[in-house]
């Protein structure tokens, strides 16, 4: 062989070699996403080898299109401009047809037509003063959920008045859907949350269950105690909480949560602080833990019973103004 051959040859193998390294996939590890998204923060872990943020901003773009009130193009937002719409966006019908199912379980608890209610009450009760029975008793003719009806996707509603908010099933749903997509891709080990809206399965990157901190309730309007009230390790479960004690009114010497019942279009005032509910799809815990807060310990307690398949953890204020705390179907 030529001498002029050995350094064109190690050119080659040198070459070849960089070429084979960089071919070679990634390896696996525990990736980090995070960012906004309906008004609140993301935080996302997956066990994959490349980065999958592109694919997850789109998958809650997506849901943002069908679901969002402050996305004037998204489909909810063409629900509430029209008193009768065919709907051909299947993301806002499942979501709506889930909607109206938890609306039956909950004899109207959770009720997506409270919209104007809320808007009425404004952010942290900013327009309480301004309430009166009058303004109830014509927020109360355009809120029901069985006043607004769908068949085949084509909408109607009794009223031209009435919105759609699903704000509180919202988030659970895009943290469905975010989970699907990573299931998609074969990943097996996760940790989806948006908003406080929790997807898990398989294993943290040391190798146990997820440990899920779940508030204490203590009065604290400006978000800032950490302090928690219990920790509890889960995989393979979805999870979501409401709690009345970071956002309420008093008036009259009685607190007043945020919650609005869809019932009475009031704010609801009971002993219930706080309930975290267990379920197989987020969705469903999202809606669920919204419309127990509107229900109250015993009754919501009542509800676990009928469906031993959604567990709850629940942080109320005992009689003599200690906080307690029970769950079911644990």
């Amino acid at each position: 062989m030529k001498k002029w051959h050995y350094p064109f040859l190690a050119f080659l193998i040198i070459g070849t070699i960089i070429i084979l390294s960089q071919s070679k996939p990634a390896k696996p590890e525990y990736r980090y996403a995070q960012g906004l998204v309906f008004g609140t923060k993301y935080n996302i872990t997956y066990y994959y080898n490349a980065d999958l943020q592109p694919e997850i901003e789109h998958t809650m773009s997506l849901v943002d299109s069908a679901l969002s009130m402050f996305n004037e193009q998204s489909t909810i937002s063409a629900v509430n401009r029209a008193e009768s719409i065919q709907v051909a966006d299947t993301m806002f019908l499942k979501v709506y047809r889930r909607a109206m199912e938890i609306s039956d379980w909950t004899d109207g608890a959770f009720d997506i037509t409270v919209a104007p209610a809320v808007n009425a009450w404004g952010f942290g009760f900013k327009h309480a003063e301004n309430i009166s029975q009058a303004t109830i008793d014509s927020l109360q003719t355009i809120t029901g959920y069985r006043k607004i009806h769908e068949q085949d996707g084509l909408i109607t509603k009794d009223d031209q008045r009435i919105m759609l908010d699903c704000s509180a099933i919202a988030k659970g749903f895009g943290s469905d859907m975010v989970a699907g997509m990573l299931r998609s891709k074969g990943i097996n080990d996760f940790m989806v949350e948006i908003g406080g809206e929790i997807v898990v399965s398989g294993h943290n990157p040391k190798g146990n269950n997820w440990n899920i901190g779940i508030s204490k309730p203590v009065d604290d309007s400006l978000s800032i105690n950490n302090e928690l009230q219990t920790v509890i390790p889960v995989t393979d479960i979805a999870m979501a909480t409401s709690g009345n004690y970071r956002n309420f009114y008093v008036k009259d010497g009685r607190k007043y949560a945020h919650t609005i019942d869809p019932h009475t279009c009031m704010p609801v005032s009971h002993s219930l602080l706080s309930v975290t509910v267990f379920a197989a799809d987020c969705a469903t815990a999202d809606a669920l833990a919204t419309s127990m807060m509107v229900m109250g310990l015993d009754s919501a307690r009542a509800l676990c019973t009928k469906h031993p398949e959604i567990k709850a953890y629940f942080i109320y204020q005992g009689q003599d103004g200690d906080l307690c705390q029970v769950s079911e179907n644990f």
